[in-house]
């Protein structure tokens, strides 16, 4: 019983101590699980905390699993690699220090976009997160195929997240 009791409370103090955004100097890596309608595939970013509230960092994602309606797309077609601004603003909504709420955009090889994600962190290195972004202004005023399908639409991300 009393391995238990200290077991109990060593995990509790360390889930007390997680903060999600630290402000200048955090640092995040993130792996995930990419949803959209063409296929799913997996994301890799990381974030970059250059003030209180502003991050940047970069996402890459590869779809592993497409819809072949237009045959095989290559590999360029299924890669996309962007940069990200964003704006951490759990501490201005006054949220749980544990909660990381970032609204930001991107600029990518195939459109300029938006994001809203979100991170919650267990301890002070391991968390949660889940995103969704969106294209606002795409290259191509015209695409087709794979161009359009793959990498101009609503995505979902979920994954977790690492305190570097």
């Amino acid at each position: 019983m009393r391995k238990i009791i200290i077991l109990s409370f060593i995990l509790v103090s360390t889930f007390v101590n997680a903060q999600a955004y630290k402000g200048k100097g955090d640092v995040k890596f993130q792996v995930g699980a990419n949803i959209q309608k063409w296929g799913s595939g997996i994301s890799v970013s990381n974030d970059f905390g250059v003030g209180e509230n502003m991050s940047f960092g970069f996402v890459g994602s590869y779809l592993l699993n497409t819809n072949e309606e237009y045959g095989m797309p290559k590999f360029s077609d299924r890669f996309d690699i962007k940069a990200r601004f964003n704006a951490n603003i759990s501490n201005v909504l006054k949220l749980n220090d544990k909660i990381d709420l970032y609204p930001g955009l991107d600029l990518g090889l195939r459109n300029f976009g938006a994001h809203l994600g979100g991170r919650y962190f267990f301890s002070d290195g391991f968390g949660l997160y889940s995103e969704v972004g969106f294209p606002l202004a795409k290259y191509d005023t015209n695409p087709t195929g794979y161009y359009y399908d793959l990498n101009n639409q609503f995505v979902l991300t979920i994954g977790t997240s690492f305190n570097l």
